[in-house]
């Protein structure tokens, strides 16, 4: 049983009011405090499954959980993926097409004393898979213009796109494409931001960054683009080392912060513990607290109108209540 870490208490700004009305006028009930939905979901990437249920990665362990939205239930959904062996990676995100899942797996190669291939992974069965595309044969070929030193990259975050995935790499500073037919290309790259979570919405790309270290709220921050766009527009700043970006209802838009980076600690270590955010874009390109205290979170999914947090001590924290009509807003922001 992994250790419990406890949120720390939010107070006003998360109590259930009635005074806030929404976009159409009619009351809007504010976000509730942080429930622990379960314990024992793995620490890493996120995504919701085509059964409605949430799909944890747990690099440890090399595999994918299961987890039921509604009771916490876990159960194993695949293993036998490459796990973790310098603490961070192996199996690190997990996306699915149609009712086919797909594990992003990093840090696993020879370059950090491994043997497996760094790339996506097709789940084939609860305890099969299969290589789809070799992305640290990629790098090894086409490494980035930014600075690096692990040859074959960080990369984070996994996110179905049109034929195909797009894929971060918070150490290469790119965005790849990769399709179905393995074929791995550079989509967009950019300087140090440390580019993290992404989010889609037809040919639009949302993308998180987490800004180089020491991960400074100015450089915490939300941008969009699209295939063929040569930089990236600013929709949102000021959060601290963001790690993941999701539409809500309404269009609305949210970002997850991990808190405070710790001075002197090297890159890749996470944030103080309890110090992490789930952030909502307001208007003229600011930040709204939702929910704050969160421990070292990883990734976040939004199912209705509950958000859930998974952290990197293995838990899943259910908010409600967190989308509401946000229409409005999310026209100001699109427009910047």
């Amino acid at each position: 049983m992994r250790k419990l870490f406890i949120i720390g208490a939010v107070v006003s700004a998360l109590c259930l009011t009635v005074g806030v009305l929404d976009a159409s006028g009619q009351p809007r009930r504010e976000p509730g405090p942080p429930t622990l939905l379960t314990a024992e979901a793995g620490g890493s990437g996120s995504t919701v499954g085509p059964d409605g249920a949430l799909y944890v990665t747990d690099g440890a362990e090399g595999r994918v959980l299961r987890v039921d939205p509604k009771t916490g239930a876990v159960t194993t959904f695949a293993g036998g993926l490459p796990k973790s062996i310098i603490g961070i990676g192996g199996a690190i995100d997990v996306a699915f097409r149609s009712r086919t899942a797909y594990v992003l797996v990093t840090l696993v190669g020879s370059d950090v004393g491994g043997s497996d291939v760094v790339g996506i992974y097709r789940v084939d069965s609860r305890t099969d898979s299969t290589v789809l595309a070799d992305i640290g044969a990629f790098a090894l070929g086409h490494p980035p213009s930014t600075d690096f030193f692990v040859p074959t990259g960080v990369q984070y975050a996994l996110q179905k796109f049109r034929g195909g995935f797009l894929v971060t790499d918070g150490h290469h500073n790119r965005v790849l494409r990769v399709r179905l037919d393995g074929t791995v290309a550079e989509l967009i790259a950019f300087g140090n931001v440390v580019p993290t979570g992404l989010e889609t919405r037809g040919k639009t790309i949302y993308m998180a960054e987490a800004g180089p270290v020491p991960h400074l709220p100015e450089d915490g921050r939300v941008v969009r683009f699209r295939p063929g766009s040569s930089g990236a527009k600013e929709v949102a700043f000021g959060g601290r080392l963001l790690v993941d970006v999701e539409l809500g209802r309404g269009r609305s838009l949210f970002a997850l912060a991990q808190g405070v980076f710790p001075v002197g600690n090297p890159e890749g270590s996470p944030a103080l513990p309890n110090t992490g955010q789930l952030l909502k874009v307001g208007r003229h390109g600011t930040f709204e607290v939702v929910a704050d205290g969160l421990d070292r979170p990883t990734s976040l999914e939004i199912i209705g109108n509950t958000a859930y947090v998974v952290t990197f001590g293995g838990e899943i924290w259910r908010i409600d209540g967190v989308s509401g009509n946000q229409l409005r807003n999310h026209q100001d922001w699109r427009r910047r």
